[in-house]
């Protein structure tokens, strides 16, 4: 499963966009130091009137206020021990999979290792949360959104919807590269494959659908990308790939309709 999603990396190979993977982790961290100054300056005032020590603020404010404090430091080291480990784990990760992406090249008939590039860092969302309770809307995976990420996500599938094919590709880079590990990072993947695909860039598109299954190959979107991806290799004339990645759907999702619909690709394409 690891070779083939290598393999489709290298077919597809071309500029990755740069992701900060530890962008939300970074913000919580700023978000906690904001509120500790805030904290202590709250702090300084209650001192300063005298409010701890008449009573105003309630007998034991003082000692609420010291405890908030320590959970808050608390927070704030948990925050930082937990980013330095992503960013290990992040790492590692993706030197292994750059170390298989160079064997699999070395092993594929014209393809030269010096043009593979940096290898994107690795990432994903959670897919083992419930869906939405709408079931027309994009699953988010039960996952908190940053403030303005849905109304960003709204307004590039508004733009989709419009027939701005280009505008809304451009949309949904922007959005996947500014919340790489977002709920809706993987439909943005997907519905730029879309775009691109209207566009008649097919090999973008395969990429795109690529990239949305990358992020969350149990998601709600994983079999419709891994049946466009196949679908977009075989558009492309990578035959022994496309058969390959439609065959991992109805292995993947039995049963399914994306399986049922991979079927038929195959046999258009006289799959064995």
């Amino acid at each position: 499963m690891v070779r083939w999603l290598v393999l489709c990396a290298v077919v597809l190979s071309g500029p990755a966009m740069a992701q900060d993977r530890a962008q939300t982790l970074a913000d919580i961290r700023g978000e906690l130091t904001a509120l500790m100054a805030e904290f202590n300056a709250l702090k300084g005032e209650l001192v300063a009137s005298g409010a701890a020590r008449t009573g105003a603020a309630g007998g034991d404010a003082l000692q609420r206020m010291d405890a908030i404090e320590a959970e808050l430091t608390r927070l704030t080291s948990k925050t930082e021990e937990i980013e330095i480990r992503l960013n290990r784990v992040v790492t590692d990760g993706t030197n292994r999979v750059g170390d298989l992406e160079f064997r699999v090249c070395e092993m594929t008939k014209g393809c030269d290792p010096a043009t593979l590039g940096a290898t994107a860092p690795i990432g994903g969302a959670d897919p083992t949360t419930p869906p939405p309770a709408d079931p027309t809307a994009p699953a988010t995976g039960g996952v908190e959104m940053a403030v303005g990420e849905q109304a960003e996500f709204d307004r590039a599938k508004g733009v989709l919807d419009s027939g701005d094919f280009r505008g809304a590709e451009t949309l949904f880079a922007t959005y996947a590269q500014t919340y790489p590990g977002g709920a809706l990072t993987p439909e943005a993947h997907f519905q730029r494959g879309e775009a691109l695909g209207k566009l008649g860039e097919t090999s973008n598109a395969a990429r795109a659908y690529l990239d949305a299954f990358n992020a969350a190959p149990d998601g709600a979107r994983a079999g419709d990308a891994l049946l466009k991806l196949g679908e977009a290799l075989g558009a492309l004339g990578q035959t022994p790939e496309a058969c390959v990645t439609l065959g991992e759907v109805g292995v993947r999702f039995p049963g399914s309709l994306p399986a049922t619909q991979a079927q038929v690709a195959m046999q258009g394409l006289g799959c064995q």
